[in-house]
């Protein structure tokens, strides 16, 4: 596994660096511009993403608890710290900490690993849903001539365009709900056949490799144990909520932190729907997060989708991504070294015993 990471982490560095020698003689950039952005920027907007942020992991503490209370009530900000200190983890050391949160809850309640890593799926799940309809019904309010514009850079849907001039802005649209609803309907069949959708997955995929096999069976049956975690409508309703609420806060953090850098007219009037636009851009960039590597990655990521969807100039585009890092990302490090720090946890020590936990888990359950 740490191989795969290093080599992951290399491959990646390369790329970078290849990129900044393409651009170093074709992109003209201006760091005294660069400082005088960061600047002039409007603070206390920035300031607003900062407490939207930190308001959003209040909600993933409600929420987890929520989700645990048919099998232990706990009181709703008893697990702020839990969720604090993973995202740290995950902020410092990348996205190979993501079980820490997991790890955490279950050494703090007694539950088992498996059944809190399925309350991570369902909780993954809510946020991808949630994602989905907020872009969604953002993309409604964009006109299609703008869509076509910014997914011009994909290369499938630029062939699709060539084809139908519509379906980019349709796929935009539509795309992440199509998704979603067909999730929700495979869960609900996994859901209602009990293990035999498990078992019928894993010999299909078995057929192909007998590992495979196990792993989509182990996969299928943790959607099921995590479907567990709600037994009636109220219960979606409310996680579904929650979640909403909390997407909203980002988009939030996200748009008050781009209408910040006030001498930049692109970034100044950044519309709400155009803002979830560059949410999806950032997502996307911060789903193979690689320990400090990774930071300027995203930043170039996001630096670029400014530049290329709104036509924002490289100097204010870059120093809004980095702030954008700092903000939505990086912010919550610092109150999670300090809690950390008082909870007597070692983040680099517990990303890695999550990670063997996880590791034991997977194979416990496949052997058997």
């Amino acid at each position: 596994m740490k191989k795969n990471r290093l080599i992951l982490g290399l491959v990646v560095f390369v790329a970078l660096m290849a990129l900044v020698v393409w651009g170093r003689d074709r992109i003209h950039f201006d760091f005294g511009e660069f400082r005088a952005q960061l600047a002039l920027a409007n603070w206390w907007k920035i300031a607003i993403g900062f407490g939207c942020i930190y308001l959003g992991y209040v909600f993933r503490s409600v929420r987890w608890a929520m989700l645990l209370r048919h099998n232990m009530k706990v009181r709703p900000l008893s697990l702020l710290g839990t969720q604090v200190i993973g995202f740290t983890a995950v902020a410092l050391i990348g996205r190979i900490a993501d079980p820490v949160r997991p790890y955490l809850v279950s050494k703090k309640t007694g539950l088992s690993l498996s059944n809190q890593i399925a309350v991570y799926i369902v909780e993954r799940l809510f946020d991808f849903g949630s994602m989905a309809l907020i872009f969604s019904v953002a993309m409604l309010w964009i006109p299609d001539a703008e869509i076509v514009r910014a997914t011009s850079h994909s290369g499938l849907l630029s062939a699709l365009m060539h084809r139908s001039p519509v379906s980019p802005a349709a796929i935009a649209r539509y795309g992440g709900l199509v998704i979603t609803v067909l999730a929700a309907l495979f869960l609900a069949a996994v859901r209602m056949t009990g293990g035999l959708a498990a078992s019928f997955l894993g010999r299909a995929f078995g057929l192909i490799s007998k590992k495979l096999g196990h792993a989509v069976e182990h996969k299928v049956n943790t959607f099921r144990a995590g479907l567990d975690t709600m037994r009636s409508f109220s219960d979606f309703a409310v996680t579904a909520s929650l979640s909403i609420v909390m997407w909203v806060l980002i988009a939030l953090a996200y748009l008050e932190t781009m209408q910040a850098f006030v001498h930049s007219p692109q970034l100044a009037s950044i519309t709400a729907p155009q803002c979830v636009l560059l949410m999806m851009a950032s997502g996307g960039a911060s789903i193979f997060q690689l320990p400090i590597l990774g930071w300027f990655t995203q930043i170039g990521i996001v630096a670029a989708a400014l530049y290329g969807f709104f036509g924002a100039a490289w100097e204010p585009a870059t120093a809004c991504a980095a702030t954008l890092l700092a903000v939505t990302f990086l912010s919550i490090a610092p109150v999670g070294i300090v809690w950390a720090r008082f909870t007597h946890v070692n983040l680099r020590k517990v990303a890695e015993e999550s990670e063997q936990a996880e590791e034991t888990l997977v194979v416990d359950e496949t052997a058997d």
